[in-house]
C-alpha cells in the first residue's frame, strides 16, 4: 500500500470514530500525477448529493506531461461505495456535529483509494487536552527509556 498524501491537521480538529475506504472515479492523468504523489487534501470534505458520494476541494496537481488533455485540479470527484454503505452514512451525517472527512489518498494494487473518516468535531478545549494527554504520554516514555538504559 503507497499513501499519497494524508490530512493530518483532520486528526487534531476532529474526533475521528470510524473509517470507510472508498474508491475514486478518476482521470488518467490524475491517476499519473498520484503515483508522482501530487496531491494535497487540507480543506477537503465529503458530501453525500441524492444517491451519490462526492469529493469536494481535494487538489490533485497537472500532470507535467499532460497536454490538452490534462484535468482540472480542483474538479468534483465520485467516490465509490456500496449503496447500503451510502445510507448508512447519510443517517449518520444527518446527526448535529458529524461530517465526512478524507483522511487519506493511496493505492491499494492498481487502484486509488480514499479513507474516509465520519467525524465529530473538537471543541478548542478538547483540541488543547489532547496536546497536553500526547505530551504527558511523551513524557512517560522518556522517563522509562532513560531509567531502562541504566545498570545498577
Amino acid at each position: 500500500m503507497k499513501i499519497v498524501c494524508q490530512n493530518r491537521k483532520a486528526y487534531h480538529d476532529y474526533s475521528i470514530e470510524e473509517t470507510i475506504e472508498a474508491g475514486m472515479q478518476l482521470l488518467g492523468t490524475e491517476v499519473k500525477s498520484l503515483r508522482d504523489s501530487k496531491a494535497n487534501l487540507k480543506d477537503s470534505y465529503v458530501l453525500i448529493k441524492d444517491s451519490e458520494v462526492i469529493l469536494l476541494n481535494c487538489h490533485i496537481s497537472l500532470y507535467c506531461h499532460g497536454n490538452i488533455m490534462n484535468h482540472d485540479p480542483l474538479r468534483t470527484r465520485k467516490l465509490l461505495l456500496h449503496k447500503k454503505e451510502i445510507e448508512r452514512l447519510r443517517g449518520k451525517i444527518q446527526q448535529k456535529g458529524y461530517a465526512l472527512i478524507p483522511l487519506k489518498i493511496y493505492f491499494k494494487g492498481h487502484y486509488a483509494k480514499v479513507e474516509v473518516g465520519l467525524a465529530k468535531g473538537k471543541k478548542q478545549y478538547e483540541k488543547r487536552e489532547t496536546i497536553k494527554e500526547r505530551e504527558a504520554k511523551r513524557a512517560i516514555e522518556k522517563a522509562m527509556k532513560s531509567k531502562g538504559g541504566r545498570k545498577g
